[in-house]
């Protein structure tokens, strides 16, 4: 498993076949990965809206940087945050499924909504799928109480080169009311590891950002186990002064371990500040409505049939049901092409510019919003919320207050 101590499932006897036969056809396929039909043992049951509440499966780290009033520890807590959720987001599905799965093509309109309660209050997740061509999910997630608001959007890009690299395109944002700051978060490339023995798991490349407006920067570098050297899974950071990356002298705190495992936060005389355990940091339960509560495009209800067949591991009915939906979509694009109308988003919208994140770009080297790649710069819409059109589910009600 990614940052355990095996590596997911090797394929099933009886899928072998299957498999090599899918690795040939990734090997020779020209375009974006995300559009093929991969075997029933390698498909999630869950869609890729649902991947926006692995932001927040812990409040506590996500509100505690506005309870924080100095501010460099503030930056720094906004750090830890982000790294608690790496493992959340690109390994945890690893854990439970035995090795990483094909998750859900998302269908435009498609929405996810969901709520965290537990000691921080009421934590609320809005994600919707505002772009098909290019694919590109958006969300929303707040906690009034600590006046916390977390909002993004991104696109998936993946091709082949030995292997699966996945490129993430777009940005998150973090906002704390109590002291006015945002904090950009770019998104980390990876790729795919172990294919061959049919065990596949994520590991991430490169190097992410997060650029706050209180004048702090951290980056994150990503790294594996190479053919000789190496850890599974590691990163190292560093956080400084906005323009300051290359004078050392300037790191304020630096961060090394694992994404998967532990990691450890030093101050500049390299002391211990925190040691981060990713494997026993409780997790709060995600609420959504039951399925027969829930707006027909909601994605559990939406995919149920779809999932029920990749369960039973019958790829005729997967097929058929996924042509339900698929058709249904088309029918619905031709309608809008007829009517010179283009689909309206529930709780997003486009915009042409996003100032605050565009300052704070400013301080990424070679980085950029990148709206040609992501359909244009979404934003959460307050109005839409308000005015949102029951029943999306049992949340509906609570979902139009929005942020505060």
């Amino acid at each position: 498993m990614a940052g355990g101590e095996q590596e997911g499932v090797a394929v099933p006897s009886q899928n072998k076949g299957s498999w090599s036969s899918f690795l040939k056809s990734i090997a020779s396929f020209n375009g974006d990965l995300s559009s093929m039909t991969a075997p029933a043992f390698i498909l999630s049951t869950t869609s890729l809206t649902e991947f926006s509440a692995y932001w927040s499966e812990m409040p506590g780290l996500l509100v505690a940087p506005a309870n924080e009033p100095d501010p460099q520890k503030r930056a720094m807590l906004v750090l830890k945050w982000f790294l608690s959720t790496l493992k959340q987001q690109y390994a945890s599905r690893n854990e439970k499924l035995g090795s990483e799965k094909k998750p859900l093509n998302p269908f435009l309109g498609e929405l996810f909504l969901g709520k965290w309660e537990d000691a921080e209050g009421e934590t609320q997740l809005v994600s919707e799928q505002v772009s098909h061509h290019p694919p590109v999910t958006a969300y929303s997630i707040w906690n009034n109480k600590h006046g916390v608001r977390l909002q993004g959007y991104n696109a998936q890009k993946a091709t082949f080169s030995r292997t699966i690299h996945v490129k993430q395109v777009g940005h998150a944002l973090l906002h704390l009311d109590k002291y006015n700051e945002d904090y950009l978060i770019t998104l980390p490339p990876l790729h795919i590891e172990s294919l061959i023995t049919g065990s596949p798991y994520v590991e991430l490349n490169k190097s992410t950002y997060i650029v706050g407006s209180n004048g702090y920067t951290s980056r994150i570098d990503y790294s594996g186990k190479g053919w000789v050297s190496g850890t599974k899974n590691a990163l190292s950071a560093i956080m400084y002064p906005h323009g300051q990356e290359k004078d050392k002298q300037a790191v304020i705190y630096t961060a090394d371990g694992t994404w998967t495992d532990t990691f450890t936060i030093k101050d500049a005389k390299k002391n211990t500040v925190l040691t981060y355990n990713a494997k026993r940091e409780p997790k709060t339960p995600l609420t959504v409505a039951p399925i027969d509560q829930q707006d027909p495009l909601e994605t559990r209800r939406a995919w149920k049939r779809v999932a029920d067949a990749i369960m039973k591991g019958d790829m005729s009915a997967t097929g058929s049901e996924k042509t339900v939906i698929e058709e249904r979509q088309r029918a619905l694009r031709k309608q809008e092409a007829a009517e010179k109308k283009e689909w309206e988003r529930r709780f997003f919208s486009r915009v042409d510019r996003l100032p605050v994140s565009e300052k704070l770009f400013k301080d990424v080297p070679g980085g950029s919003m990148d709206a040609d790649q992501t359909g244009g710069i979404w934003v959460f819409d307050q109005e839409k919320a308000r005015n949102a059109r029951p029943p999306f589910s049992a949340l509906s009600e609570q979902l139009k207050n929005g942020w505060k």
